[in-house]
């Protein structure tokens, strides 16, 4: 067994991160661009780009490189399983099945809202590098 269930640990903080959240909330007016959920508490800053890939800070920091979504939608977005078209409709990977979907909530037609043209190279991005199919 170990001697406790704590440990000191050296971080390293993304700067900007606190920004970058509260102008999504901004832009999307407190809710997930995609349920409408409006519980800011619940709701995740993702990175379309993401973090890791951005080439520059600017790009760290855009507003148009963010959606504002559920947990769930967040976690599918991230791990690719889910990203954005050109004209805002959202796919599913084929890899998530249909009973998984239903799980999820996810069987109607999902869109995002108030996709704007300044995302669309980044939702690109997201197509090419993140999505899994």
């Amino acid at each position: 067994m170990p001697k406790g269930t704590e440990a000191e640990r050296l971080v390293v903080q993304r700067v900007g991160q606190g920004l970058f959240r509260s102008a999504l909330l901004d832009f999307w007016q407190g809710r997930c661009c995609i349920t409408g959920l409006d519980v800011p508490e619940l709701l995740r800053a993702s990175h379309i780009r993401p973090w890791a890939k951005c080439v520059t800070d600017e790009q760290r920091l855009d507003v148009f490189n963010g959606l504002l979504l559920a947990p769930h939608l967040d976690a599918l977005f991230d791990a690719g399983f889910m990203t954005v078209e050109d004209d805002g409709a959202v796919r599913l990977a084929a890899s998530l099945g249909m009973s998984q979907r239903q799980q999820l909530g996810l069987t109607g037609k999902l869109v995002v809202h108030a996709l704007r043209a300044e995302h669309l190279k980044y939702v690109g991005f997201h197509r090419h590098a993140v999505w899994r199919d």
